[in-house]
């Protein structure tokens, strides 16, 4: 793992919401954090209502964390683009997010929260 990149077991229950719907709710999300930066809430597949999300063509690479996989928050009213990413094949040291899914908080649209 590299050595400025940190994953736990984020403690208690962890929850998404987007369009008014709970998306995920969790008692086995990750907390990773990358040197200065905000912790990151990665849920497991298992826990989110994976009906609202749909894979886009939105492809990254990151050399610490590998390939990331993007997808899009369906909600009542619209779809939220690219509003979440997983890692489905990480690079070495980082295979505990593998079949995990984190969303982006910056809009007032998706809330991540620990409940």
């Amino acid at each position: 793992m590299v050595d400025h990149i940190k994953i736990r077991k984020a403690d208690g229950t962890w929850t998404v919401r987007a369009g008014g719907a709970v998306l995920a709710e969790s008692m086995n999300a990750l907390e990773l954090v990358e040197g200065d930066s905000a912790p990151v809430i990665y849920f497991p597949r298992t826990d989110i209502a994976m009906a609202f999300l749909e894979p886009t063509e939105e492809l990254t690479r990151s050399p610490r964390m590998g390939a990331a996989r993007y997808f899009s928050i369906e909600t009542k009213s619209r779809t939220l683009e690219n509003a979440a990413w997983s890692y489905e094949a990480p690079v070495e040291g980082m295979d505990r997010i593998k079949d995990h899914i984190a969303f982006y908080t910056s809009s007032d649209e998706i809330a991540v929260e620990r409940i």
